[in-house]
């Protein structure tokens, strides 16, 4: 899920506040929670988390710690302050900094923020528009598109379903 990205950062202070607001809301919640579920899902962050407050990055780092030993039957995986271009720009500049002379894909991919984790078959965006707007442009070259005119909140299970049905009937054939 996708829920900040770098760009957000150049919106109203105000409206950059309230969003830091509702972070920090939601993960106390999460992170203070008692539901029986938790114990099945591994949280992980991706992005630039260092631009946000200490107080949230704190908290980002207790909600991985908390879901972070044993086996996890569930990942969910949060792109916070996240941009494609910029994952990509820090991936090279990790690299540079190694001192590594020859790139390949294979090195790029193990420096990207969400190095170990599969590419995503499926990229589900809501809001009716149809662009990733620098949603994972490395990790997304192979993946299924589904495009919902409804806005996230709205967006029901039902209509999850209905993406995977869609998803089910597609052939994947990943540049063949």
């Amino acid at each position: 899920m996708w829920g900040f990205s770098t760009d957000n950062f150049k919106r109203d202070k105000d409206e950059v506040n309230d969003l830091f607001g509702l972070f920090k809301e939601n993960l106390k919640k999460a992170i203070d929670s008692d539901d029986k579920n938790k114990d099945e899902l591994q949280v992980r962050f991706f992005g630039r988390i260092g631009l946000f407050p200490n107080e949230i990055q704190q908290m980002i780092r207790k909600a991985e710690e908390a879901t972070s030993s044993g086996e996890r039957k569930y990942q969910l995986n949060l792109l916070l302050s996240y941009g494609g271009r910029e994952e990509i720009v820090d991936a090279v500049n990790n690299i540079i900094k190694e001192g590594n002379m020859q790139v390949d894909e294979k090195t790029i991919s193990e420096h990207l923020y969400t190095r170990g984790v599969p590419d995503p078959d499926l990229i589900i965006r809501t809001s009716g528009e149809q662009r990733l707007s620098g949603l994972l442009p490395w990790q997304s070259c192979y993946s299924e598109f589904y495009f919902s005119k409804k806005l996230w909140p709205d967006f029901s299970k039902r209509d999850f379903t209905a993406a995977i049905n869609e998803y089910s009937r597609r052939k994947r054939r990943f540049g063949k």
